[in-house]
């Protein structure tokens, strides 16, 4: 097992070289509260920009003062690691489904694209807490969607806590993780914000938080992450565009091509030295022009439906890249001079992408020069076989990551504990049969480099622990039945129970039936990966409304009723029980109004 220590909530997120963002001093600390605002002025806060809708303080919060189409309003600077935290009340909806909460990532006069954390009045819809983008064209990119323990609803004060690392993300609903992410779109420079639609708000307490950056290594028991091998390469071409792409969208957490430089100097993205294998032409890339390198089509030996695919550029790949979500594992081929690994570590650079990209490469002189010109740049070291001492070794080359052929790793399981013990990931390479992807994730390595990356990510998907939550309304009345809401992931089967007893989760909740006083909701969630469980308690208040209610449909003769209602009316409990007591009710039915009517009697 890894020995990797991880804070409570980054524990839930794998893995943080991506880019990223956030607040307010710009030579904060990991630690250090870089925003705090509790509006205890009478005029917005400075550096707080009301970019849509009519924002200002008041009563000490900052509200909105209507219910407008997303409201929005900015603050803050960029930081690539933090938690944002606020207190948020609705304070109207125009309907239950309409939503306010965090902006996470936003050009600070709010134009698209943005990515907002946000939560419903009704949160404990299936979509009641969401992480989502508003894309450039303005429509909207929802990635991931939960339930939420419990509803807003209005009026009521919700802490709000998320933690970014990059793209990936948690949600914290009232102190509970309900929702986490690794599609998280993020910008160079974006900053925070608030939004409402269809809500008016109050928000309060905003703190952020500036924090270390996640260790690459994985926390202890996590399945491997996905390292899509030259792109999603068993269904696009390798090392094109189409083959990255198709790489982010199977939910790679790492995309990996292979750069070299052409003969003026221009990195591309090839695996061979030769163009002759992926291309119509042919000779080696480093007598090559750029110009005549990425004029050949890289698509058409692998399907007629890909001709047209040309050889990309090193830059092209960074730009998709760049808002994916996914980090670059960038291997630089060997051998290549230090002016030409210069060139390609400044593309990374100049885009301010050194957090988003992990160069790799099996040549060690590669590694050198690299860590001279960008030690900010993450390296790993690509082995053929597994050193005597990899600990010594990874320590000797400065790399974060340890990469050895998956076949030569297999012979020697222990070095992946020790890696990781001294902080160093373990991805090897290149696995495409979920047999060994068992053991290579029974081992512990941190990730996985497949050509089959949307086959990965189902498997682990498959593998991975469930999780569940369930919620119900904390008060119950007898003449109001609720809903109870589920929401499952990666599991088989879910079963709930209430006091102990197994119900039917689709059917709302009968307060009828139910004794008065405080109930408990089990939810169990089973899956291949193992089994997970959640609970909620709520209370069913009686009121005389609800011994009316109940009275009224038990179908007694309408004479027995008449004195019973008669009696409630009149607040003469005692005689009311005892004509219940005549009434001839069912067992259980009388002995729940009998004890109704003593908590109303207030015995």
């Amino acid at each position: 097992m890894r020995r990797t220590p991880h804070r409570p909530l980054a524990a839930a997120l794998a893995l943080g070289l991506a880019a990223a963002l956030v607040p307010t001093l710009a030579a904060a600390a990991p630690g250090d509260v870089v925003v705090r605002e509790s509006f205890d002025g009478a005029a917005l806060p400075a550096g707080w920009t009301p970019v849509a809708g009519t924002w200002q303080v008041s009563g000490g919060k900052l509200t909105n003062t209507a219910p407008g189409t997303l409201s929005r309003i900015t603050f803050g600077t960029h930081l690539e690691d933090f938690r944002a935290e606020a207190t948020i009340r609705f304070d109207a909806v125009t309907n239950s489904s309409r939503w306010a909460g965090l902006v996470l990532d936003t050009a600070p006069d709010g134009t698209v694209p943005w990515s907002q954390a946000i939560m419903r009045s009704a949160s404990t819809a299936t979509n009641g807490i969401e992480f989502a983008q508003r894309t450039e064209a303005s429509t909207w990119n929802v990635t991931d969607t939960a339930a939420a323990p419990h509803d807003a609803g209005t009026g009521r004060d919700i802490r709000v806590a998320i933690e970014v690392h990059g793209s990936r993300a948690t949600w914290s609903f009232d102190g509970k993780t309900v929702l986490s992410t690794t599609k998280l779109r993020r910008s160079a420079s974006g900053v925070f914000g608030f939004i409402a639609d269809g809500a008016k708000i109050s928000v309060d307490d905003v703190t952020v938080t500036r924090l270390d950056p996640l260790p690459v290594t994985q926390p202890d028991g996590a399945l491997p992450l996905t390292v899509a091998h030259r792109g999603y390469s068993a269904v696009a071409p390798e090392n094109t565009l189409a083959a990255v792409e198709a790489g982010v969208r199977a939910g790679a957490e790492y995309v990996e091509i292979d750069a070299q430089t052409t003969r003026d100097g221009v990195p591309v993205v090839m695996h061979d030295n030769t163009v002759d294998r992926t291309t119509e032409g042919t000779g080696d890339i480093s007598t090559l022009t750029a110009a005549q390198v990425t004029a050949l089509d890289a698509g058409a030996w692998f399907s007629p439906a890909f001709a047209g695919q040309k050889v990309p550029t090193l830059g092209q790949v960074l730009d998709l890249i760049r808002t994916s979500g996914s980090t670059l594992l960038l291997e630089i081929k060997g051998p290549e001079t230090r002016a030409e690994t210069a060139r390609i570590l400044d593309e990374v650079r100049s885009r301010g992408m050194t957090r988003q990209v992990l160069v790799q490469s099996f040549d060690e002189q590669v590694l050198r020069d690299a860590r001279a010109i960008a030690p900010e740049i993450p390296l790993g070291l690509l082995r053929g076989a597994v050193d005597a001492d990899p600990v010594a070794t990874a320590k000797a080359f400065g790399v974060v990551t340890y990469n050895p052929s998956a076949a030569a790793l297999l012979t020697r399981p222990d070095a992946v504990s020790r890696l990781n013990a001294a902080g160093i990931a373990v991805m090897p390479y290149t696995v495409n049969d979920a047999a060994t992807w068992r053991k290579l994730a029974d081992a512990g390595v941190d990730a996985i480099i497949t050509d089959r990356a949307g086959e990965l990510a189902g498997w682990r998907s498959g593998q991975a622990a469930p999780s569940v939550t369930v919620s119900v309304p904390g008060q119950l009345r007898r003449y109001v039945p609720a809903p109870v809401a589920v929401s499952a992931r990666d599991a088989s089967a879910v079963s709930v129970t209430l006091d102990g007893a197994r119900i039917d989760p689709a059917a709302p909740l009968d307060p009828r039936s139910l004794a008065a006083g405080t109930h408990e909701l089990v939810a169990t969630a089973t899956g291949p990966g193992g089994t997970a469980s959640a609970s909620a308690k709520f209370e069913v208040v009686v009121d005389v409304t609800g011994v009316r209610v109940l009275v009224a449909e038990a179908g007694a003769r309408p004479e027995q009723t008449a004195t019973i209602l008669r009696h409630l009316d009149a607040g003469h409990f005692d005689q009311a029980a005892d004509a219940v007591r005549r009434a001839g009710f069912a067992p259980e039915l009388e002995r729940i109004l009998l004890a109704d009517l003593a908590l109303i009697a207030g015995r």
